[in-house]
């Protein structure tokens, strides 16, 4: 699938030929998975040499279709279809779902456990979405109104730096991966990605793109910044205890300082009053959180799992620290992203 979305874009528009789809997981297919986020990047950075005339190509718009349609069932599967809910129930809900504390926790592991070569592997894992924070959620902004547009640019503003270019996130993300000896630039883990990380990128954007599923967008961050301040704490006191430098720790350090004003805002001035205007979308909302959620412990336990194995996490083993490569290519190893 994802060598016949590359090999599509590495000529002119026209039709995209897509084999069947597989009947498995899609939401841990590391192909379909692969496709998906090649058709989503041309929203983003898209890749260098492909015609711009690609982005709203319909023949590739309906071989993303079947991609998300695969996505969707699987995403209904594992948390149910978003059901009606009264609008007064989904502070409530959002609020028990934070502190749920289902499941084994990343970030305590990496705190207590975690060697370097495993944050190593993590922060590659993160580096498909962190590179790009806040612009899949971001596609969300003209598609609500008043107080929660207000809350959500409120929120979107501190992610690029509150006007600082040295302060957007996924700058002081790239510093952190330059402190472990990774490659910052935009995408180039691509090929070792799997595609149960990739599906924790592809739902917000599938998300961000559809206005139908504005409300599970905003769901989806609400919960994002309402469950961020303990796992970022821990994260940044992981890289202290690995050697790793302030300016290293910096992305995880600001996000404890923000996102502790950010829960507050996602919840109370976006979620309540976009839910007060539009009270079809409280079943969405929940819905955006619990599929997050969803996805997130699927993650954990893709890297839990190998490492207690002394497995990678990754589809391949990253090269030592020392020896460090550059990677630009995709699996189907024709395409760069634009930088």
């Amino acid at each position: 699938m994802s060598a016949a979305v590359v090999d599509a874009l590495r000529h002119r528009p026209g039709a995209v030929e897509l084999p069947p789809l597989p009947d498995g997981d899609a939401l841990a297919d590391d192909d379909l998975q692969l496709a998906l986020t090649c058709c989503y990047e041309l929203h983003y950075h898209s890749f260098a040499g492909v015609d711009p005339h690609w982005e709203w190509s319909p023949s590739l718009l309906g071989v993303r279709r079947l991609l998300e349609q695969s996505v969707e069932r699987g995403l209904f599967e594992e948390v149910g279809e978003p059901t009606p809910l009264p609008q007064g129930e989904v502070a409530t809900a959002l609020e028990h779902l934070a502190h749920a504390g289902t499941g084994p926790s990343l970030s305590r592991w990496m705190l207590e456990h975690g060697s370097r070569e495993e944050m190593r592997e993590f922060c590659v894992h993160r580096s498909a979405y962190q590179l790009k924070e806040a612009d899949p959620h971001t596609w969300a902004l003209p598609r609500i109104r008043g107080r929660a547009k207000a809350a959500m640019a409120d929120i979107q503003h501190d992610e690029y730096g509150a006007g600082d270019c040295d302060g957007v996130h996924a700058q002081l993300f790239a510093s952190t991966l330059r402190a472990l000896g990774l490659d910052d630039r935009y995408g180039a883990y691509l090929d070792v990605i799997p595609g149960t990380t990739l599906a924790t990128l592809n739902l917000i954007s599938l998300f961000g793109l559809h206005r139908r599923w504005r409300g599970a967008c905003v769901g989806h961050l609400a919960l994002f910044e309402m469950t961020s301040v303990a796992p970022m704490k821990r994260y940044a006191h992981a890289l202290e205890r690995l050697g790793v430098g302030p300016e290293g720790r910096r992305f995880y350090d600001v996000h404890v300082e923000a996102d502790a004003v950010h829960e507050v805002v996602a919840l109370h001035d976006m979620v309540v009053p976009l839910v007060s205007e539009e009270p079809e979308l409280a079943g969405d909302v929940l819905f955006g959180a619990r599929a997050l959620n969803a996805l997130e412990q699927r993650f954990t336990r893709s890297l839990l799992e190998p490492w207690a194995s002394g497995r990678s996490s990754l589809l391949e083993p990253l090269p030592s620290e020392c020896g460090q490569g550059h990677r630009a290519a995709t699996r189907a190893s024709a395409i760069r992203f634009n930088r």
